[in-house]
């Protein structure tokens, strides 16, 4: 028989294996599905709190608050001098008439409760922004030492630490990810395995004319793999639609708890490429969950 005959008949027979058990092939394709459901919904919320770290890791600057007695042309040469420093890539002078302004529209309708203020309590800063090689921990370090001591600077601020604690939490959030990706993936593969094993027990009597005539194991084995392939496929597809429904459903209920997570950007759904990872993940399982009912089936033969 020809690759191309084997290769038809594998696909017819695999066909013939999901159409003929309905109930069981659902099941199998309903746990896969909702295993990727729960896996990719804790993918969706890395993916955005990675976002968030990328947005934010983008804009990391530090503040150096300048001393009261600082007049406008000691502040400038300051900026000069802080401009040789390195790592930095651009430095912006903040006059404290500025600050108050910022601070004003960042309260919004509550900026009238400012109008009663006798003087700005507000002191005049630099805003420096790295270089983005040295937006990182050691790059702020190495620029606090050297702005340190400058006249005239009265204290820096770095704003990098609820960076770090997020960056823990996101790590948290993946492991535990992981952890139950793989709790799950391992019930999911003895779930298809059985389901798989009822179908070569359903055939059994056509497998071992298969066999007596000659054919391989191999060419028994491909119409049961083709056949959790395509569960798995079906499963992973199933799963990331009822987490994209789930997704815009729940959003608007959600929305104040993600803010927490997510400060004020807008969450996204997963993109084309982690949603094709979900449905390849799902067909992986429904392959190796075959190849495990068939090496049980093997060892009991």
């Amino acid at each position: 028989m020809s690759s191309v005959a084997q290769v038809r008949t594998a696909l017819r027979t695999a066909l013939h294996g999901v159409t003929g058990s309905p109930v069981t092939s659902l099941v199998a394709a309903g746990t896969i599905g909702l295993c990727l459901l729960l896996v990719g919904a804790f993918m969706l919320l890395v993916s955005n709190m990675d976002r968030l770290l990328d947005r934010f890791g983008s804009e990391i600057r530090v503040s150096a608050y300048l001393s009261e007695e600082l007049d406008a042309p000691s502040q400038q040469e300051l900026v000069a001098r802080v401009e040789t420093a390195p790592g930095v890539e651009s430095v912006e002078l903040v006059t404290k008439e500025q600050a108050l302004e910022r601070f004003r529209d960042a309260q919004g309708e509550r900026a009238a409760l400012l109008d009663g203020l006798e003087e700005n309590p507000l002191p005049a800063s630099l805003e420096i922004a790295l270089v983005p090689e040295q937006r990182n921990q050691a790059g702020l370090r190495v620029l606090g030492e050297a702005l340190e001591g400058l006249p005239g600077i009265a204290e820096l601020g770095y704003g990098h630490e609820w960076i770090e604690g997020y960056q823990q939490a996101v790590a948290l959030i993946r492991g535990v990810a992981f952890a139950i990706g793989g709790v799950l993936g391992l019930a999911t593969l003895l779930i298809v395995a059985n389901t798989i094993r009822l179908s070569i027990y359903a055939r059994r009597e056509e497998i071992e004319i298969v066999r007596l005539v000659g054919g391989s194991r191999s060419f028994m084995a491909a119409p049961f793999l083709l056949e959790g392939g395509a569960q798995g496929i079906v499963g992973g597809g199933v799963g990331v639609l009822l987490l994209y429904g789930f997704y815009w459903i729940l959003l608007p209920s959600l929305r104040g708890g993600l803010e927490l997570l997510l400060g004020y950007a807008e969450p996204a759904f997963l993109g084309l490429d982690e949603s094709l990872w979900l449905v390849t993940a799902g067909a992986l399982l429904g392959v190796l969950g075959s190849a495990l009912a068939l090496i049980q089936d093997g060892d009991r033969a």
